[in-house]
């Protein structure tokens, strides 16, 4: 289908919505690079409420429009034990599972893109061994959108180590619902397709996205496994099993497990990063001249409604679309907007008819694994709709 058909039904699939309405036209050329803080000001608001009432030590932010970053923001502490660190925006973050989308999803496609995956094609048929136990029907577009019927994840009331012990489990797991019937969200989906990535690749995961992903997009401060040399700038988690507080290594116990890479979690990066990353993707979505590494069209399928038919918990390849973990929308983006979150507290939505987005990165999880950014997730990205709205009156 031509990539012009492909944006025209985008627009029109929402034009009609009022949200999408109220939305329209923000950006005016004319608007300078430098922000007038005041629009800006509730967002800033929420995110000190926030750190003053326990939700996170602190965040680095960042709201782009039409092209351009419009604001961003420094808050608080980067660590607070075993010392306190203020904040820096070049704050290095355990990306947690925005590596499914950031990461995995893009590379499975381009796979997807040279002929070598199909959607709609077992899993099993790259993976033999996953065929085990019932699982011989899942699909990749099953997997992609969580509707494989696989459990959320890994046994982990036992101490297993390594990844070799790691993949034996999945292939050994069995579906808890038959593929395709149901919306699970599951760490599983994404470990399967990052060792489908690395068997079609004849490379770890880590070294593809390297160099398939993160390269072209000249993002060097982005990786698996941080060399210890940026240890002094990544945000602290938590303490692990062993007292010991994590900084630089992987905060998901199955990624941990398995060496600190895998298709779910892993990821390291920072702010500068992340929006380099987005704004390169909103700019290929929209048709316009980008280095990111996939077609438009590809893009179109990753972030529109990919689900099985008749299902109401709406997923692109990858990406979430209307879930219930899509409360970081806020009140006020369209129903064609999409994001994700990690656990680790970080949060990415994007709106590519203004090409919109809100980037979220905090370690909410330091040092106790206490903090909850869900509520501000929502408000943000609500005041954030807002504050985009006054910058075109």
């Amino acid at each position: 289908m031509p990539l012009r058909t492909l944006l025209t039904r985008r627009k029109a699939l929402h034009a009609g919505l009022a949200q999408a309405a109220c939305l329209a036209g923000l950006y005016h050329p004319a608007y300078a690079q430098q922000t007038p803080s005041a629009p800006f000001a509730p967002v800033e608001e929420i995110f000190r409420k926030a750190i003053q009432n326990g939700k996170m030590p602190g965040a680095v932010a960042a709201i782009g429009h039409e092209g351009r970053m419009v604001w961003r923001g420094v808050f608080g502490q980067r660590s607070l034990l075993p010392q306190e660190e203020a904040m820096t925006w070049d704050t290095i973050f355990d990306m947690a599972s925005l590596t499914k989308v950031l990461i995995t999803a893009p590379s499975v496609m381009q796979f997807y893109e040279r002929g070598l995956i199909a959607l709609d094609t077992p899993a099993c048929h790259y993976l033999p061994a996953f065929a085990a136990n019932g699982k011989q029907d899942i699909t990749i577009r099953q997997l992609l959108t969580h509707y494989s019927g696989l459990a959320p994840d890994l046994d982990l009331s036992f101490a297993w180590q390594g990844k070799q012990r790691g993949v034996q489990m999945l292939m050994n797991s069995a579906p808890q619902t038959p593929p395709g019937e149901q919306f699970v969200y599951s760490d599983l989906n994404f470990i399967t397709l990052g060792l489908i990535v690395e068997h079609l690749s004849g490379q770890t995961l880590a070294t593809y996205a390297m160099e398939h992903v993160l390269n072209p997009l000249g993002l060097h401060n982005s990786f698996f496994l941080p060399a210890p040399s940026y240890l002094s700038i990544i945000a602290p988690t938590q303490y692990d099993e062993s007292g010991h507080m994590l900084r630089g290594i992987v905060h998901d116990p199955t990624t941990r497990r398995m060496g600190g890479v895998a298709g779910h979690a892993g990821l390291f990066s920072c702010a500068q990063d992340t929006v380099a990353y987005t704004q390169a993707m909103l700019n290929k979505l929209a048709g316009l001249p980008s280095a990111f590494p996939l077609q438009a069209e590809t893009l179109y399928l990753m972030s529109t409604p990919q689900q099985p038919a008749g299902k109401t918990d709406l997923r692109g390849l990858g990406w979430d679309i209307a879930t219930h973990y899509s409360t970081a929308r806020g009140a006020y983006f369209p129903s064609s907007s999409f994001g994700h979150t990690g656990f680790t507290g970080t949060s990415l939505w994007l709106v590519p008819n203004t090409r919109s987005f809100v980037m979220i990165l905090t370690n909410r999880v330091h040092p106790h694994g206490q903090g909850n950014v869900v509520a501000l997730r929502r408000d943000v990205a609500t005041a954030a709709a807002l504050a985009l709205r006054t910058l075109d009156h």
